[in-house]
């Protein structure tokens, strides 16, 4: 196994981790009223959107193709 495969494998769980606290934060803050919870939202849609193009990197659809 060389350090591609491995360092693929580390950013899909990452990803997948991090994705889902985010969007499970985002359900949690979505009733939320107020400037600093309209930031809190946007921040939180960002980093799922974030997750979900490290996911697709993570296995191959994005990227240099090796």
């Amino acid at each position: 196994m060389n350090e591609a495969v491995i360092e693929r494998g580390i950013a899909l769980v990452g990803a997948i981790l991090v994705g889902v606290t985010a969007i499970v934060q985002l359900r949690n803050d979505w009733a939320a009223h107020g400037l600093d919870a309209g930031l809190t939202k946007v921040l939180l849609g960002l980093m799922a959107l974030g997750c979900v193009l490290a996911l697709l990197a993570a296995v191959n659809v994005l990227g240099v193709r090796t």
